[in-house]
């Protein structure tokens, strides 16, 4: 089959996997394009790509049945690709025309000194705005840290405490994916508003609960995007042939579930030697387990597709309050569209992305510490933009999770209330 010389053929001329960049990599000449497989001949075509070992094509998004893909590709294979797509049958489109540009893009050329929402910054400068915090906020900010990193970084957080005895908690994970850059700054512009907003149901809920949020859960692998590879998505770890797992794939729930993750070390979607191999899912999954009494509601940040997401992510799987959390969820996307008319759509992870996913963070946090409320959202854009969403839309990006967060914790408190 034609797809086949394809995969043997890009094991030529690039660098694989395993090889770790000296310098920061360019991405002149390579483009996004997008398929939508409707055979199931197209998908394999799809999978026979995205399962091989080369750095040729980067997949954005999975293929799956009648569905839009997002694949970049090497300059040396553009033609061989769009060539090979079409004898099977597939409408090749030209999403992104230069993916370097839209790095060179992303950040304006010059970053304010004081940390802020109109530029991305890299993990240094993250941890210098939250130990700030702990200084400026000391009667109600202090500095969590989950746990080291492969590469021995410490995974710090805020705890932003209501000073109200008896406050249940929220947890928020965000950047676990680290090329997903707006997650890490929504994290962040999220604390921000909690501390300094007057905005009354953001009051509310940054005074009745205690807030654990984490922007970077994967210190690594962010940094690792800044310096090195923009479009690096897992942990560091190194491994017989490629670096790093999938740490959304590494939690100890249908871990070793092929549906959604690979035991290819060099997948995008490899789930790691064991479940919990890697020490940041490790150090995440010991820290909730030991705050589980007070955790009532865990919330998670990725990107891109816009969609807002309750367990679970494999098929047979319901989660025990699932129609309450469909309320909420529904209410929620409302609230979110109100202010710029974004368009999230919701469901259970495996509905709401149209194919089934093992071994992540939310999954394992209903599932084995039974918090009742678990949201999961992914953020702007649909793929014009895909991960290097320009740094001007992180304001508008974050108001509008935000006010979706609101509605949910605003639900959850009555429902609380109706339940005492």
């Amino acid at each position: 089959m034609a797809w086949r010389w394809l995969c043997l053929a890009l094991l030529v001329g690039a660098a694989a996997a395993a090889v770790v960049p000296e310098t920061k990599v360019q991405f002149d000449g390579f483009r996004v394009y997008r398929v939508v497989p409707t055979t199931q001949e197209q998908v394999q075509f799809l999978r026979d790509i995205e399962n091989n070992d080369s750095n040729n094509f980067n997949f954005w998004t999975r293929p799956v049945l009648n569905t839009s893909v997002d694949i970049m590709v090497s300059p040396y294979l553009r033609i061989d690709f769009r060539d090979l797509a079409r004898s099977v049958g597939l409408d090749v489109q030209i999403f992104i025309e230069d993916v370097q540009k839209l790095i060179q893009d992303e950040n304006p050329k010059t970053r304010s000194s004081t940390y802020g929402w109109q530029a991305y910054y890299p993990l240094t400068d993250v941890y210098d705005w939250l130990r700030s915090l702990e200084t400026i906020y000391e009667d109600r900010v202090s500095i969590i840290n989950i746990g080291k990193s492969y590469e021995g970084r410490d995974i710090l957080g805020v705890k932003i405490s209501s000073k109200r005895e008896g406050s249940k908690a929220i947890f928020l994970e965000s950047g676990i994916h680290a090329r997903e850059w707006i997650t890490v700054a929504t994290a962040t512009y999220l604390i921000n508003e909690l501390l300094t907003s007057d905005n009354a149901g953001i009051r509310n809920i940054s005074e009745h609960f205690d807030w654990y949020i984490v922007p970077s859960t994967n210190p690594d692998g962010y940094e690792y995007t800044h310096s090195t590879y923009r479009m690096w998505r897992k942990t560091r770890s190194p491994g017989d042939r490629c670096y790093g797992a999938d740490p959304n794939r590494n939690w100890g729930i249908e871990w070793d579930n092929d549906l959604g993750s690979s035991s290819d070390e060099c997948s995008e979607t490899y789930r790691g030697k064991g479940k919990f191999s890697e020490p940041e899912t490790k150090s995440l999954s010991e820290y909730l387990t030991n705050m589980k009494d007070e955790l009532l509601v865990y919330l998670c940040f990725h990107s891109y597709s816009q969609v807002l997401m309750i367990p679970y992510g494999l098929k047979g799987m319901v989660a025990d309050n699932e129609p309450a959390l469909r309320e909420i969820g529904d209410k929620a996307i409302e609230a979110l569209k109100q202010r710029h008319n974004t368009q999230y759509e919701f469901g259970p992870i495996y509905e709401a992305i149209k194919y089934e996913a093992s071994g992540g963070s939310m999954d394992w946090v209903k599932e084995e510490l039974k918090v009742k409320y678990t949201f999961e959202w992914e953020l702007r854009d649909k793929g014009r933009y895909g991960f290097l969403l320009p740094s001007t839309q992180i304001i508008p990006t974050a108001d509008e999770t935000i006010d979706s967060i609101v509605s949910i914790l605003q639900d959850v408190q009555a429902r609380e209330a109706n339940n005492s």
